[in-house]
């Protein structure tokens, strides 16, 4: 089983997330961030990743150490879920629609962590999210995974709906590069012999 539980304690946050990487979408989400629980649930969702997150920060400020904390226990979860990395796919790639916006989502399990983030945002804020969170969470997210990310919109002018179609992308991009491929064995898809 491809799985992970993560702990993280801070002054600003805390934070338990479980996930399983072969699941079937089952999500719990809880981080007192209501558009941004609505983001993890798609992507659970939508990769096909059992995820629960139980998260608690200080909102008081605002919601970025919570957004970016989560960020880093999911990243950290997913890089230990995948272990030494033999026998996935490594690439994935994902353009979705949500009405009238279109996001490609490209990516590569490299040991690398990099976001490549091209997305127009119409709006700042969507309720009370601050819509430059997002890529925050993407940041912390690909730095602590080993991920190197490009997330593109092609169009889009709600800014609730690109950001859906970008984390909907994200999570079946990474639902590809994850699965195993039976052709590369018990190896690790990689010229290096490592990732």
């Amino acid at each position: 089983m491809r799985n992970a539980v993560i702990e993280r304690t801070t002054r600003e946050t805390d934070i338990h997330l479980e996930l399983e990487l072969d699941g079937r979408g089952d999500t719990a989400i809880a981080t007192g961030v209501p558009f941004f629980d609505h983001m993890l649930d798609a992507i659970g969702r939508h990769g096909l990743f059992d995820l629960r997150i139980a998260a608690s920060g200080d909102l008081e400020v605002d919601a970025h150490h919570t957004v970016e904390d989560v960020g880093i226990v999911f990243g950290q979860a997913i890089a230990r879920a995948l272990g030494d990395k033999k026998g996935i796919t490594r690439y994935g790639d994902a353009l979705v629609p949500m009405d009238e916006a279109l996001v490609l989502a490209a990516v590569d399990i490299s040991g690398r962590g990099q976001l490549h983030y091209e997305v127009s945002l119409p709006l700042e804020f969507i309720g009370t999210f601050d819509t430059t969170l997002f890529r925050e969470f993407l940041i912390a997210l690909t730095a602590n995974a080993g991920l190197t990310l490009h997330i593109r919109g092609f169009s889009g002018e709600n800014s609730h709906h690109i950001i859906e179609a970008a984390a909907k992308a994200f999570a079946r991009a990474l639902a590809q590069a994850i699965t195993p491929d039976p052709r590369v064995g018990d190896r690790v898809p990689s010229t290096k012999g490592s990732i």
